[in-house]
């Protein structure tokens, strides 16, 4: 039987060189249940290709928090404009990409997965049945365009340290907005309680990796926490690949307007949006997965 998957990338952008490797990329997987079935790190985009392609199945959605598709040369896609648009309330806004910048590892990304039959979901052009889908995400829209999450105001300042603040508080502030937000993730969507509709858990628990992210304290050594936070965010990337396949209506396709490349595709995200968040529709529903024929008595 095939089984659809999930993916989460929060992708290092910057590839590695012989004299520099590449920060380290989040990555997990979870099921149509929410179970995570592998969780860590790698680092490069060589590394990223492979595990991806170990985990993907026909029909899998892989979500990418990275820019997969870049065709300016110059200033900042639609896409980009539009999350500052549809979530700038919330304090949420993307940082502009085009090929001008040196370092595009999620453009080498969705080229390497394109060359291994996979097809990018720009939410707007129908997918063939059977084959599995990537698409570019951002962490943020989910937290903010996620209603059970609780974040009715503004985003969580889990990313970097809150410059309000005293620089003796501001690491203990970070990693405290961090446990919360596991927190509020774990009460909304981790367990026979959550309040998220069903087909749309994501179990931390359920592995022993991500799990100690409820097990333990965010850590306050900036390193320790990074390694912590890119896990969590490729956590939520898999999640909204999850929304993606089993609850479309949920996400807005941003840049749905874009002009298409000259295969038909579109610099799009695909972002969880609440119904004030919303201005473009959202996408096309995925094919089913394909199952093997069942043999009448």
């Amino acid at each position: 039987m095939t089984v659809r998957r999930f993916v989460g990338v929060d992708l290092a952008w910057r590839d590695s060189t012989p004299g520099r490797p590449a920060n380290e990329t989040g990555l997990a997987v979870v099921d149509a249940e929410g179970t995570v079935l592998d969780a860590g790190w790698a680092r490069g985009v060589d590394a990223v290709t492979e595990w991806v392609l170990r985990w993907t199945t026909p029909g899998s959605v892989v979500a990418i928090d990275a820019p997969v598709l870049v065709p300016n040369a110059t200033g900042m896609r639609a896409s980009e404009r539009e999350v500052a648009r549809a979530y700038g309330r919330w304090k949420v806004a993307a940082n502009a990409s085009s090929a001008s910048l040196p370092w595009l590892g999620g453009r080498t990304l969705g080229e390497r997965l394109a060359a291994a039959g996979l097809v990018l979901d720009d939410g707007v052009a129908p997918l063939p049945a059977g084959v599995a889908g990537y698409f570019e995400c951002y962490p943020y829209t989910t937290l903010v365009g996620t209603p059970e999450l609780g974040y009715d105001e503004r985003r969580p300042r889990y990313k970097r340290p809150d410059l309000t603040l005293p620089p003796e508080a501001r690491r203990a502030s970070r990693a405290a907005a961090c446990d919360d937000l596991l927190v509020r993730l774990d009460r909304a969507a981790g367990g026979p309680a959550a309040t998220t509709p069903p087909g749309l858990g994501l179990r931390l628990g359920s592995h022993p990796v991500s799990g100690l992210l409820l097990d333990e304290p965010s850590p306050l050594v900036d390193r320790a926490y990074k390694h912590r936070e890119d896990l969590l965010d490729a956590l939520l990337c898999a999640w909204t690949a999850s929304m993606r396949a089993q609850a479309p209506e949920r996400l807005q396709v941003l840049g749905h307007g874009t002009e298409p490349d000259e295969l038909g595709r579109r610099a799009t995200i695909l972002a969880p949006c609440r119904p004030e968040q919303r201005r473009e529709p959202s996408p096309v529903t995925l094919p089913p997965v394909a199952l093997p024929p069942v043999a009448l008595p």
